[in-house]
This record gives structure tokens, C-alpha cells and sequence, in this order.
């Protein structure tokens, strides 16, 4: 049986400012309705398979669940990585943990932020590799190229090995123009996608025959993984540990055992704005847009609005990207220096690389509206039949005003409803925490005040009921 392994780690700086490392790209809506992630998953679609299983990093876990649950999709597991180590630890993981009741499953790994415009081949693609991943090869999708790309890894596909199956020749890494030239003349080079297919087994095999220091490191950080409602929390102590390096490195390039299945189905891995461009429905004018844009004598732009309107006159090949709390202005064919903007902000200790202005959590989000030196202002929403951790600060005290809904509120050792525009006081060092016990979304309006407003100033005193 097949369990999809669904990667959805990594930052998507290029994608800045809509991506951010606390909310990168695979959580996003960018051609579709649903996210990447939910893309993802519905991308499996005729595929006979298990539920699936995810691999994330702490930080991202309940947008993981969150964004599973809006799709009602079912799933082997979520393992939390404590810390970035590449593909070939992370697969490592998913393969011990799909071995660990005896099972032997066929793992389809896949990236959780890649667009496939042609479903149809993706599947197909996937069904011709089955055979042979079921009879030890570890297969590996190639991508028949389209243009010289210089930002794709490259795989020298060999001679056949069955039905749509290529012996794989070599592993190159991203070429320069002229070589990527070269490999797209020669018809005997795909780009590597990142997505493969083998036993669970035969992975464990391989990669402890070329890399053991990762599978001894994995394996002990699964067996003293602990287990957190539906996240498996591997062990940082051991896991830590693992090379950081990826699949092509540590296995791939080293096995006999390679096989690849060419896919030609529209794919991209959306790695840069004008990326995104060449995959966007476009107008007569090859102008890409999304939210509240007018333009006038303009051409070959990607114009995103996310709250304001935004008005584009006499302009060509620009991608302009409109957020709460940032605006990007781009040449189309400069967009991979938008990472150079990100590591300013870095440097800068800004905090417009980290997350968005609104900030998503299990029980709902919260929207900074003001800010000064000595208060905050934030928009809290709290879902049906949610509550927040209960939780005392230090350094501030805080004002709640209800906009909208009806709030419980315990506040110390008192608790009590607070109705549409009514308010309480939350005094430093007051055990506190907010329910929605209705049926519509509760809305409310905070103000912080104090020496130090930051979130870190918080001690927990019971956490809400799916852990923070």
C-alpha cells in the first residue's frame, strides 16, 4: 500500500513578503482555492493510498493541523522536527515511523509547496513507478523541462528499465545558463523535482549502507519521540545530531538502485515570484493579478493586493505584492534578490521576515492594529467553543473591549461573561484566559500597557486544549 509522505518544512523567502518563516509558502493560496498544502493532498486523487502522513518543523504544527482539518482530511501522523536537517533525515523519520507496527509501507514523499497543473500526468506519472519502487528501486520523478532553468538540480536520465522507467545516469547540481542550455538541447536531462517513491524498508537500507550516522541518530530520536494528541514530538537530543544533508546527497547519487519516471504535468515548485507569474491565470496583456487591482497601460506584471487597492499605471514586467505591513516593488527578472530584502530585515532584527501582521493560532488569531512605546493594540478573534491558555504577565497589564460575540473570561480567581461592548480590566500578575462558549466568532479588542509588551512576557499556568 502507498503512504504519502507530505514534506511541508522550509521558509519560501523568495516569496516574501506573502511568505514568512512562521507562515511560509505551503500554507498559502496562490493559484487555487486551497492552499498548497490542501493541494497537496487532493493532488492524490484516483491514487489507492493510506491516510497520509506530514512532516513539519514545532513552529508550523497548527497551521499543519488546522489546515487538515478544514479539509477534513484523515492522516497517519504530523512529526514535529525540533530543528532543520534536509530531506534525508526527515524521510528517515517517516520511514522508521512507518515501519515502527511491523508494516512495510511504499513511500511516495512529496513536497507540500509545488504546483502540478496537470493532475492527470502527476498521477500517472505516479502509477508507473509503483512496480518498481515494490520491487526495490528507489524511483525519483523528473521533470521534462520547458527552458534552460538555471534553479533546478538536473538528472541525466539513462537508458529505459520497463514501461515509462529510466535508468538514472547522474545527479547535477544547478547549472549555469549556458550548461542548463545544453542539458534542455540534449533531451537526455530532467529537472530534479524532489518527489520519489520506494519501500520504507528499502530506504532504511540504503541509507544505512551510505549515511548511518542519520539512521542511528533518527532512530533514537523516534524511540524517544513523545507522543502530543496527533504530533509525534521526536527527540531534539538525538536528532540534532543527523548530517544535514538531503536524499539526492545521501542516498541517491550513491545507490545502483536509482530509477527515474519522467513527468511532464505543468510542474514548478514556485520558487520565485515571476515563478508564480508563469503559472497564474494571466489577462490579454500577460498581467497576473489577485485582490483589488486596477491598471492602466500596463504589461507582464504580477500585481497581489491583500487589503488596499492598488493602481498600476504605464508599467512593465514589475511584480508588486501589498500586505498589512509590507510592500514589495520588483523587477519581474530580479525577484531572486528578494531574498537579499529578507536578510536585511534579519540583520536589522526586524520582524517583518518572521511573520505576518496577523497571527494564526489553534483557538483563532490576533491582528496588531497600533503600536507605541508603552502600548499594543490587537484585533483578537477566538473560534466557536475555543479558549486561550490561562496565563499571567509580568510586565503588562491589559484592557479587553468586545466587539462582536460574548467572551468568559476568568480573571484570577473570579469568572464571568462579557457581553457586546462591555470591557474588563486584566491587572499584572492576574491568572487570566478567554472562552467562546457561543455559536459565532468572538471578537474583541485588546490594549496592552506596560514596561514590556512583547508576547515572550507569559507564564503558563494550563495551556489550551491543544497544546501551545
Amino acid at each position: 500500500m502507498i503512504l504519502p509522505v507530505i514534506m511541508a518544512g522550509g521558509s519560501g523567502s523568495r516569496l516574501w513578503p506573502l511568505s514568512r518563516k512562521l507562515y511560509p509558502k505551503q500554507f498559502l493560496s496562490l493559484t487555487e482555492s486551497g492552499t498548497m498544502l490542501q493541494s497537496t493532498v487532493k493532488r492524490l486523487g484516483t491514487i489507492e493510498h493510506m491516510a497520509p502522513m506530514f512532516i513539519c518543523n514545532e513552529d508550523h504544527r497548527f497551521i499543519v493541523a488546522e489546515q487538515l482539518r478544514q479539509q477534513a482530511v484523515e492522516h497517519s501522523g504530523i512529526i514535529l522536527e525540533p530543528i532543520g536537517r534536509n530531506t534525508a533525515p526527515a524521510i528517515a523519520l517517516a520511514a522508521l515511523q512507518a515501519v515502527k507496527d511491523g508494516e512495510d509501507p511504499t513511500l511516495l514523499v512529496l513536497a507540500a509547496d509545488h504546483v502540478i497543473q496537470n493532475e492527470i500526468a502527476f498521477i500517472n506519472a505516479v502509477k508507473q513507478a509503483i512496480d518498481p519502487a515494490e520491487s526495490g528501486s528507489l524511483v525519483t520523478f523528473g521533470i521534462v523541462p520547458t527552458s534552460p532553468e538555471t534553479g533546478y538540480g538536473y538528472i541525466k536520465q539513462g537508458d529505459a528499465a520497463g514501461q515509462g522507467v529510466f535508468e538514472v545516469l547522474e545527479f547535477v547540481e544547478k547549472p549555469d545558463s549556458v550548461t542548463a542550455q545544453e542539458y534542455l538541447n540534449s533531451g537526455k536531462y530532467l529537472w530534479n523535482s524532489g518527489m520519489f517513491m520506494f519501500k520504507a524498508s528499502r530506504y532504511l537500507e540504503e541509507i544505512a549502507a551510505h549515511c548511518p550516522e542519520i539512521l542511528d541518530n533518527c532512530r533514537a530520536a523516534i524511540e524517544h519521540a513523545q507522543k502530543d494528541l496527533e504530533f509525534t514530538r521526536v527527540s531534539k537530543e538525538y536528532f540534532e545530531h543527523c548530517p544535514d544533508d538531503s536524499i539526492d546527497y545521501a542516498v541517491m547519487e550513491k545507490t545502483s538502485k536509482a530509477l527515474v519516471v519522467p513527468m511532464d504535468a505543468d510542474w514548478s515548485d514556485v520558487g520565485s515570484w515571476s515563478a508564480l507569474w508563469d503559472v497564474s491565470n494571466k489577462d490579454a496583456k500577460g498581467n497576473a493579478i489577485r485582490g483589488d487591482v486596477l491598471l492602466d497601460g500596463t504589461e507582464d506584471s504580477f500585481v497581489y493586493s491583500q487589503n488596499k487597492l492598488i493602481a498600476a499605471v504605464g508599467v512593465e514586467r514589475l511584480v508588486i505584492v501589498e500586505t498589512k505591513d509590507a510592500v514589495l516593488v520588483a523587477c519581474k527578472d530580479q525577484v531572486q534578490n528578494v531574498k537579499n530584502i529578507v536578510d536585511q530585515l534579519k540583520k536589522a532584527k526586524r520582524t517583518e521576515h518572521l511573520q505576518h501582521r496577523e497571527v494564526y493560532r489553534p483557538w483563532g488569531s490576533h491582528d496588531a492594529i497600533a503600536e507605541g512605546e508603552r502600548f499594543h493594540v490587537k484585533r483578537v478573534t477566538v473560534k466557536p467553543g475555543e479558549k486561550t491558555a490561562t496565563q499571567i504577565h509580568y510586565n503588562r497589564a491589559e484592557h479587553w473591549i468586545v466587539v462582536s460575540g460574548t467572551a468568559r473570561v476568568k480573571n484570577g480567581d473570579k469568572e464571568y461573561l462579557l457581553a457586546e461592548n462591555e470591557s474588563t480590566y486584566i491587572p499584572i500578575g492576574a491568572a487570566h484566559s478567554l472562552q467562546n462558549p457561543g455559536k459565532v466568532a468572538l471578537e474583541l479588542i485588546e490594549v496592552r500597557s506596560g514596561t514590556y509588551l512583547d508576547d515572550d512576557d507569559v507564564v503558563r499556568v494550563e495551556d489550551y486544549g491543544q497544546g501551545y
